[in-house]
């Protein structure tokens, strides 16, 4: 949990010191000393761990204890220290210092960059100036005398001589207090407007600088929204269903064996999530590190109920589940979100009858496009419930009409708990499988999956992953369906039925999980932003705008809807 959080949340004010890196962050842009101070994001890229490499001497340093500074005053030799924690309390800082040299009283603190030394005036960029800055004022509340300070650029292998002049000690003071200020306010920062940094910043998917701007202030945002992450994720999910199989660690990969012979070796680096179906086994070794490595492991029964998940504590953003649960007990801004789940949702399945369908067969696209009008004008949850129970019936029954007839594969309506034909057995399997991903994406994000706005909550049900896959049931789950009957990837013979139950088989299973994958790799435009990413990315995309949207930044929660 983040200090400030942590305060915020016991009704204290903002804490009373203020690390110097986050006012070289508050410097550099504002919305990101936000998002890490106090909502406690943080995400990696390859600037981030370029620059714990250049930092790996000091940061596996030992702390070292360094004398006080009359001791310090009285000593001739030179005292060189790694890793110093010190803090200021009347100025409200605190500072871990890179190196620190000590020589006569004079205290000279060394910080380390990833980068080159840049061709600006004083050869340092000014977020670095402030967090050098920040320093020598903790060093001199401490009684050491300083009057500058050092660069150290890894990148150039040059140190760059920074004085810690009035003009200098001045502008450190005023960020320190508009932080302070913006901390304590409770309201993130805007975007910065289409700026070079974005790109760079490691928390840019976090952020999502122009998607914010565009839906916040539609008429002052830019005409194009730039795509700044990777449409595609470079890691993917890992399943296991081999019956017996034990799931364990060799090093940096996974290792999936049975009965003594090894199936598959990953790499952890390659891994997003490890999904286990059935009797599969997990190693102690395994799980330590794969929670340590914040990815989740979920859990399936043989027949693809999705039942539980393991993960570490791989979220601190408190502040966004306060308003989470602070709109779920609001019944008119509940409602608001719920309408938008089941609107999107019909739009999607009117989409999938319009393209799918064949030429002379009927469909009721005409009505769904009504009933999605009438679920976003909805007046309480009852009337919207409603709503979606008869766009339900006539979607189905528009569904029915999508699978050929030499597929041997019939459906009459939407039936679960067990599933009653072989296609109701694959809509099921497909939307656990959607589920268990919007259950990740949301914990990822840092919102309770447990607690929904249409769903509503009940014990072990994810609620809110419920809540977002409303919309992409039928673009993601029911299109896979659909492919996997038609192009007859699986048969009528690869499911069993027992006392009016039907399951599939290992290679149904195999089948709707490949198609799965595929669909989840798709590139789709997106209909805001107008970029193409993976359905995959599109999840989490669309979970951290409706956290935007929970925590005030966005008006309205706007669902996807593909044309």
């Amino acid at each position: 949990m983040s200090a400030l959080v942590e305060a915020a949340a016991s009704g204290k004010d903002v804490p009373d010191l203020v690390p110097a890196r986050m006012l070289n962050e508050f410097c550099y842009c504002p919305r990101l000393a936000y998002l890490e101070w106090v909502q406690g994001e943080f995400a990696d890229n390859l600037e981030t761990r370029e620059g714990r490499f250049a930092h790996r001497r000091v940061d596996g340093a030992q702390r070292q204890p360094v004398p006080a500074a009359e001791e310090a005053a009285e000593r001739l030799e030179p005292i060189h220290s790694r890793s110093v924690m010190l803090s200021a309390p009347r100025e409200g800082l605190i500072a871990r210092i890179d190196v620190l040299d000590l020589q006569s009283g004079v205290a000279v603190p060394v910080d380390y960059k990833r980068g080159k030394v840049p061709e600006v005036p004083g050869g340092a960029w000014e977020p670095e100036q402030v967090q050098l800055c920040a320093q020598a004022l903790v060093l001199r509340e401490n009684g050491y005398h300083c009057e500058g300070g050092i660069i150290y650029y890894a990148g150039s292998r040059r140190r760059v001589s920074v004085p810690i002049d009035d003009q200098l000690v001045e502008r450190t003071r005023q960020l320190l207090g508009e932080f302070r200020r913006t901390a304590a306010s409770g309201r993130i920062p805007p975007p910065l407007e289409d700026s070079p940094k974005c790109p760079r910043c490691s928390l840019v998917g976090i952020c999502l600088p122009d998607e914010t701007r565009l839906l916040a202030a539609p008429d002052q945002a830019p005409a194009d929204v730039r795509r700044l992450v990777p449409a595609r994720p470079d890691a993917l999910p890992v399943y296991v269903q081999h019956q017996g199989a034990t799931l364990g660690k060799q090093g940096d990969q996974l290792v999936i064996s049975s009965r003594g012979r090894v199936l598959r070796k990953v790499k952890m680096i390659d891994v997003s999530q490890v999904c286990l179906l059935g009797n599969v086994q997990l190693t102690a070794q395994a799980l330590r590190r794969l929670t340590a490595a914040g990815i989740p492991i979920a859990h399936f029964s043989y027949s693809g109920w999705f039942h539980a998940l393991t993960s570490g504590l791989i979220h601190k953003n408190v502040e966004l589940r306060m308003a989470q649960f602070a709109a779920a007990a609001d019944p008119e801004r509940a409602l608001k979100l719920a309408c938008a789940f089941v609107a999107g949702k019909i739009k999607n399945a009117r989409t999938i009858l319009r393209r799918n369908r064949s030429a002379g067969a009927p469909q009721p696209l005409g009505r769904l496009r009504q009933m999605a009008d009438q679920a976003l004008a909805a007046k309480d949850l009852d009337t919207l419930l409603g709503i979606e129970g008869m766009a339900a019936r006539e979607y189905f029954a528009g569904f029915a009409r999508l699978l050929k007839d030499q597929t041997g594969f019939h459906i009459e309506g939407r039936n679960r708990r067990p599933p009653r034909d072989p296609v109701n057995a694959l809509l099921s399997f497909v939307y656990a499988m959607l589920v268990k991903d919007l259950t990740i994406t949301l914990h990822t994000v840092g919102l309770d999956p447990m607690l929904g706005f249409l769903h509503r909550p009940r014990y072990g049900r994810p609620s809110l992953a419920l809540d977002l896959a409303e919309e992409f049931r039928p673009l993601i789950g029911d299109s896979v369906v659909l492919t996997l009957i038609n192009n007859k990837e699986v048969t009528p013979d690869q499911f069993t039925r027992r006392a009016g139950a039907v399951a599939m088989n290992d290679a149904a299973r195999r089948a709707v999980i490949s198609a799965y994958e595929r669909r989840m790799d798709t590139l789709v435009t997106h209909p805001t932003f107008g970029y193409r990413v993976s359905y995959r990315r599109v999840l989490e995309v669309q979970a951290r705008l409706l956290g935007r949207t929970l925590i005030g930044e966005i008006a309205r929660y706007a669902s996807f809807s593909t044309r």
